[in-house]
């Protein structure tokens, strides 16, 4: 591939001094190498227009600029796929300009490594391949101005990299809103023993700024019957629609479950009669009669995820773990920030074991209640994936 003198097309350009800012908060358990001390080595250009399509990357300038971090760069599909590699044996994969995380391959207790993470491909309409699953980031900003435009943030840039293979790793990515005012980085830290993923949004608007929707992770099990959830027990509940975005990955509809999500609420009523009765009818009202669909509280303490379910927890605990006896394995699932907890099953009803739809999906979500953030404010937030395995 030729070389490029710049790595995006971009006419605009992070000035230096803003180099010092704050560093990601510390996640309750387990990673305390977020308070370590890190410096930045370069900064990249940021698209001017989120829309413009990128110019080639120069990869070999990639590798040279972050030699020594652990980190490799390949071409996938016209994207730039970075892959971090621990000496332990623990390996991440992040497709940069999506931020999507296809692969976090964790050392085992018999000496292997096991994938932890679910990510089917697929054909697109135009021939072009569509990559659906891992951990995504699925979000909406919206400002309290009735005038304002929704924005949904898309094309990350590498904005630095830091830690080495013997620790820890951080790529961080960056993402701006249209008018420069909403900052965001996203960091994802591969340690020894887990995964991290976390927000960190800052608002430059004058007015409050509203935050939907989730951090979406597809876990990979052998089937959804021999998959269990610990620890989500008393917590309060939700049953809504599958949640939308580009990267969930979603069973197909067979001919005899045509209509299934249009029917989904009035099968739910079924078994909950007073589920989503008020203001149905009323479509400038039907964001208030979400926060009235309560279902009830969890009060299994071992959940077997082999039926098909969508739920949304709240005042769930920071942790829980799910654990699949059929691949013997587990991993912890914690978040920070977050109020909610998202879960969503396939069921194991026609799903073969080991197949593309043998997965459970987890998400550290503001859905219910969106997040609030004040004018000149930051906030931080995240999902961190623990392997007890080692």
């Amino acid at each position: 591939m030729a070389s490029s003198t710049s790595l995006f097309c971009s006419n605009f350009f992070i000035s230096k001094s803003t180099r010092n800012t704050l560093l990601p908060s510390q996640f309750c358990l387990p990673f305390p190498s977020y308070t370590q001390h890190y410096h930045f080595k370069r900064f990249f250009p940021l698209p001017k227009v989120a829309s413009v399509p990128y110019q080639p990357i120069n990869f070999d300038y990639l590798q040279q600029e972050f030699n020594g971090h652990g980190v490799t760069f390949e071409e996938v599909g016209g994207s730039c796929m970075a892959k971090m590699e621990l000496k332990n044996g623990s390996i991440a994969t992040i497709l940069l300009q999506n931020g999507l995380i296809t692969s976090y391959k964790a050392p085992m207790w018999h000496g292997g490594k096991v994938e932890l993470l679910h990510t089917a491909v697929s054909e697109g309409e135009f021939g072009d391949a569509i990559i659906q699953g891992g951990v995504s980031l699925n979000f909406n900003f919206q400002s309290n101005d009735d005038d304002e435009v929704s924005w949904s943030p898309t094309n990350w840039v590498l904005h630095n990299i830091k830690g080495n293979a013997e620790e820890s790793i951080k790529v961080e990515l960056i993402n701006k809103g249209p008018d420069g005012k909403i900052g965001l980085k996203y960091i994802v830290t591969l340690e020894e023993d887990g995964l991290g993923s976390e927000l960190e949004i800052s608002n430059s608007n004058s007015m409050p700024l509203q935050m939907k929707g989730s951090i979406l992770t597809h876990f990979t099990v052998s089937n959804p019957e021999a998959t269990y959830a610990i620890g989500l027990e008393r917590s309060n509940y939700y049953i809504r629609p599958p949640f939308e975005s580009e990267f969930i990955l979603s069973p197909s509809v067979s001919s005899e479950e045509k209509g299934l999500e249009k029917t989904w609420k009035s099968s739910v009523k079924q078994f909950f009669p007073g589920w989503g009765t008020s203001n149905q009818n009323n479509e400038a009202e039907g964001s208030q009669s979400d926060s009235e669909d309560t279902i009830g509280e969890e009060m299994d303490t071992y959940k077997q995820l082999k039926e098909r379910i969508s739920l949304v927890y709240t005042d769930a605990p920071r942790s829980f773990t799910l654990i699949d006896r059929g691949r013997r394995n587990s991993v912890l699932v914690g978040r920070n920030g977050f109020d909610e907890t998202y879960l969503f099953s396939p069921g194991s009803s026609g799903v073969e074991s080991y197949s593309k739809y043998a997965y459970i999906c987890v998400g550290q979500a503001a859905v219910l209640q969106p997040i609030v953030l004040s004018s000149q404010n930051v906030w931080k937030g995240g999902q961190y994936l623990h392997n007890p395995n080692l």
